[in-house]
């Protein structure tokens, strides 16, 4: 899949975001939560990107943590 970064950039990604957007990943992770009900991944991105004015790597390393961590609570 396309979408998909190494462990080690999508980690290096996530520990940025803060920095760079005022904002911790759980805010963020929280407004993906929140907001509509997208299901494709690329439209999920564009609506952070468009709704939030995030850059297109914040977008789609938040939208990659989102659906890393609600695959994980599927399997609980």
């Amino acid at each position: 899949m396309s979408h998909v970064l190494s462990e080690e950039t999508h980690r290096n990604m996530l520990a940025r975001i803060p920095h760079c957007t005022g904002r911790e990943v759980a805010d963020w992770l929280r407004a993906v939560e929140e907001g509509p009900a997208l299901f494709n991944f690329e439209e999920k991105v564009s609506w952070l990107r468009h709704e939030h004015n995030l850059a297109y790597g914040h977008a789609k390393a938040l939208i990659h943590e989102y659906d890393l961590r609600r695959a994980a609570r599927k399997l609980l």
